[in-house]
């Protein structure tokens, strides 16, 4: 469904459940009684629709800096972390869902409203229009580095079309993802319901699995050839330098498994709402494998040379026949991966943006013109983001010590140990202060780790 008005439409009698979705904002906005709202009818969506497309709102861009998170802590650890992290985003899911609940409300926002009133809701909506607009960055800054090259450590990486084509203006980086944004992300975004792009969603997941399979298949060959040799399974501990920088990939593996702005918009549209605690567990038993793959892998093939986009790694002679087919077919393949993804990270952007900026407004999804002017102001926002951050470490840094923390693991546990309808267990209530606890000291931790790697390298030069 592109943009265009929603009329009314007749109820059908039928056994199976109905949805009716009366208000885009509702997934992420309080409802209000007053709106004369029009209605769309829809069937709900499927178990199987509602995985994916939570899948896919976790498994992004992360996936590419997992590897280099292996280099920071070792294999074993690394895959602990993962694990752990997953735990923990499925319980502050669990949290959330119960409020939401016990309070009748059917959005984050909605649930944070609850327990901390206007100001709460307001401060989930900035720290989501925060953590959205960097994510969406980091998978431009992706595709670019895919298409058009990169440079890292003063080496250039090329990129697909100049290594088929030779360089030429068409194909650098700027007018490549102009085209990019112009062709694919503007038709893509257009979608007013979650479930229609559950078909992309799906896509997207199969394409993740392909690099995972590609990627494995790679370095098993080089394994069983001798040519790789094993590397660290816990993190290299020399100095108080190096320890501190073992908390920079924390905010990466953060931001690796935020989803939670898109589970209310999922469970809304559900066929069966009874359903979503199991879809919550899919979804993120499905990412958390394909993550551990990519990471063990990853890792395994590079070695110390993993960089922090693995993908920039994939334009070097692998050693293995075909080497250059399998290159292209890896970085393709996740190139299309992050375009199909980045549709559905912008449902919530523009939803949360739009709730912030006009709370009092009509239904975003009933305002063409407002609808259309957010799509343009953020796309532009976007575009010029990624073509003036240089890394996606920096871009995973900032977003994931600051707003995804938040939404991932602070605000459900403030709403647990708010406990505005007394439902909160002591065990929600110690694993909130470890939540909270945890993710300040970790991340305040990695902002002066990052801040203390800046100053040091920027000074060097002049000592």
């Amino acid at each position: 469904m592109t943009i265009g008005n929603v009329a009314p439409v007749k109820e059908k009698s039928s056994s199976r459940k109905k949805k009716q979705v009366v208000d885009e904002n509702a997934p992420l906005l309080p409802r209000r009684q007053d709106e004369d709202l029009e209605f769309h009818e829809f069937n709900g969506a499927s178990f199987s629709g509602a995985v994916f497309n939570l899948s896919t709102t976790i498994v992004g861009a992360g996936i590419m800096a997992l590897p280099a998170t292996m280099k920071v802590l070792g294999l074993g650890a690394g895959i602990a972390m993962i694990i752990f992290v997953a735990f923990l985003t499925e319980a502050s899911i669990d949290m959330l869902l119960r409020f939401s609940k016990a309070g009748k409300t059917d959005s984050y926002g909605g649930v944070m409203g609850d327990a901390f009133g206007k100001v709460g809701r307001v401060l989930l909506q900035i720290c989501v229009v925060i953590n959205n607009v960097g994510v969406l960055i980091v998978y431009m800054i992706i595709i670019g580095d895919v298409l058009s090259g990169t440079s890292a450590s003063g080496i250039h990486h090329a990129g697909l079309l100049e290594g088929w084509f030779g360089a030429h203006w068409w194909n650098g980086r700027a007018f490549v993802l102009l085209v990019t944004t112009l062709a694919i992300f503007a038709p893509l975004t257009c979608f007013k319901r979650v479930d229609s792009l559950r078909y992309t969603s799906a896509l997207s997941v199969a394409l993740a699995i392909a690099f995972v399979v590609i990627t494995a298949g790679i370095t098993i060959v080089k394994l069983i050839s001798g040519s790789i040799e094993m590397p660290r399974w816990l993190p290299n501990v020399t100095d108080m330098t190096s320890f501190w920088k073992l908390f920079t990939v924390v905010p990466v593996l953060v931001t690796a498994y935020i989803c939670h702005y898109n589970v209310h918009t999922i469970d809304n549209e559900l066929e069966d709402s009874s359903q979503i605690q199991s879809i919550v567990r899919t979804s993120l038993a499905l990412c958390s494998t394909v993550y551990i793959t990519t990471s063990f892998f990853g890792f395994l093939l590079f070695g110390e040379s993993t960089l922090d986009d693995v993908l920039a790694n994939f334009d070097t002679d692998l050693g293995i026949p075909f080497s250059s087919v399998l290159n292209d077919a890896v970085r393709v393949s996740y190139a299309v991966h992050l375009m199909l993804v980045f549709p559905i990270i912008f449902f919530a952007l523009r939803l949360n943006l739009d709730g912030l900026l006009f709370p009092s407004a009509r239904p975003l999804v009933l305002d063409n013109q407002r609808f259309a002017l957010i799509n343009v102001v953020l796309m532009s926002l976007i575009f010029l983001g990624a073509n003036f951050i240089p890394s996606i470490w920096d871009a995973f840094q900032f977003t994931g010590a600051t707003a995804a923390v938040c939404i991932g693991f602070i605000f459900p546990a403030a709403i647990a140990l708010r406990d505005p309808h007394g439902i909160a267990t002591k065990k929600d209530k110690i694993l909130s202060v470890f939540m909270i606890v945890l993710a300040v000291f970790s991340n305040l931790v990695a902002i002066y780790s990052d801040a203390y790697a800046l100053i040091k390298k920027n000074s060097s030069p002049r000592s």
